[in-house]
């Protein structure tokens, strides 16, 4: 395992590619679980204003990234021990775009730079969050909003959590409603992955198709999208 001060040299998802030397050669991607919570937000003339995401880690990543970050020895990771961890984690997520894509009336948005950075570790698992801004907040119109969280690598295998909070609308006008579509069954069914937890997260998660190396997401890039086959979507209409 890398030492502390290693992991404080490379935070985030530097840190992540970093760690895959620990794994070993026929585990297959993805290597990293999480479980994501939306909240899409709106201001003013009922324009979509921004997305606050939520992502909850899987137990080994969340164990290997706060290493060296409990400062008072008490055992516990309490936010403020978290917080520098954040916001470097949430800063270096602009090379990924934030893995969010968001469109209004079928126009991609842009967004401004992350705010509200925070972590908090609850049962072993480490939670972010932070609010994306568009850069210009936009009125859907007659249009459906749609909203995708994953890696286009699938490096990392995002999953909209099963709880009822999972996908919600603050400050929407009356009568928006958000459904929930999630990968095609038989995707889920042909890749059957297991966490680090040992168990599918979400139960509905889907890992690599058999037959696929190592070496086939090595040569993938971002434009490939292989990962968008995976990507939970919350689409919201208005009346």
């Amino acid at each position: 395992m890398p030492t502390a001060s290693l992991t404080h040299l490379l935070t985030g998802f530097t840190a992540l590619v970093a760690s895959l030397a620990l794994v070993p050669p026929a585990e297959a991607h993805p290597h990293v679980w999480v479980s994501t919570k939306a909240e899409i937000t709106y201001g003013e003339g009922g324009r979509v204003t921004g997305i606050r995401n939520a992502w909850t880690f899987d137990a080994s990543y969340s164990a290997f990234v706060v290493q060296g970050l409990d400062a008072n020895g008490d055992g516990v990771f309490s936010p403020e021990e978290l917080s520098s961890l954040a916001r470097e984690n949430t800063a270096n997520l602009a090379e990924f775009g934030y893995f969010t894509k968001l469109k209004v009336a079928g126009k991609e948005q842009l967004f401004s730079d992350p705010t509200e950075p925070r972590m908090a570790m609850e049962d072993g698992k480490l939670t972010m969050t932070f609010l994306l801004p568009l850069k210009s907040p936009v009125a859907p119109g007659r249009g459906v909003t749609a909203l995708e969280v994953y890696d286009p690598t699938y490096f990392v295998a995002f999953g909209l959590s099963d709880a009822t909070d999972a996908a919600r609308l603050t400050g929407a006008p009356t009568g928006c409603a958000a459904t929930v579509t999630r990968p095609k069954p038989e995707a889920v069914k042909a890749a059957e992955g297991k966490t680090p937890d040992g168990r599918t997260p979400d139960g509905k998660t889907a890992d690599a198709k058999p037959g696929l190396s190592e070496a086939f997401f090595e040569a993938l890039t971002a434009s490939a999208n292989y990962g968008s086959q995976f990507a939970n979507r919350i689409i919201v209409a208005c009346p």
